[in-house]
């Protein structure tokens, strides 16, 4: 592995040692559900790490496929990577979209099945400034660059903030609608319990009368 290779995977850790993992079995295809805004740019960043090292010399050719679909099911992006890399794409719809992942290799080792663990960090929008930014001697490049970034950033909290909204909006229309139904129900249950009594008084009544008890 070359010094580029070296610094990337160091990056990844340094990246995903506050990130989510789960285990991941030979030719296995796990899912995960992420809500994201529409027009919104998504970094991933993963890295699959055996349980036991020695499957890492028994299959030196391990490496994982990523999925993404979108809210209507249609396929974004499918690609190809080894045991670390980055995948990024802009979700062009809000809802939920689906993240799957799947082991490419059948080379496990007998004894060695489900013991591929797999760290993903998942992050919406721009979050790092570029390098060129920190490289610059030009104090007023960096700024620039820096109120860029804080620029994208707004936005991308403006998109997310218009997206809950819709959330809200949608969650709020479907209570109303629930608490309508669960209204005209008791009016119907009560309009029922009053006809069914007026009816059995009626029936008590003329009873009574047939009997000349009153």
């Amino acid at each position: 592995m070359g010094l580029q290779g070296t610094g990337f995977l160091l990056q990844c850790y340094l990246m995903l040692a506050a990130a989510m993992f789960f285990n991941i079995g030979e030719q296995e295809e796990k899912c995960i559900i992420e809500e994201i805004p529409e027009d919104t740019l998504v970094t991933g960043v993963f890295l699959l790490e055996p349980w036991d090292m020695k499957v890492l010399s028994q299959s030196p050719h391990t490496g994982l496929t990523v999925t993404v679909k979108d809210p209507n099911y249609e396929t974004l992006m499918s690609k190809r990577y080894g045991k670390f890399g980055k995948f990024t794409f802009t979700a062009h719809a809000s809802g939920s979209h689906v993240l799957c992942f799947k082991t490419n290799s059948t080379k496990f080792s007998v004894f060695a099945r489900e013991s591929l663990k797999l760290h993903l960090d998942v992050q919406m929008g721009e979050h790092t400034i570029g390098h060129s930014a920190d490289r610059t001697k030009d104090s007023m490049q960096s700024l620039e660059n820096t109120l860029r970034h804080l620029t994208e950033q707004m936005v991308h909290i403006t998109r997310h903030q218009g997206f809950q909204r819709e959330k809200e909006e949608a969650f709020r229309q479907i209570s109303e609608n629930t608490n309508n139904k669960v209204l005209w129900w008791a009016v119907v249950q009560t309009s029922l319990l009053l006809a069914v009594g007026f009816w059995q008084m009626k029936r008590l009544k003329d009873f009574f009368i047939a009997k000349k008890l009153v």
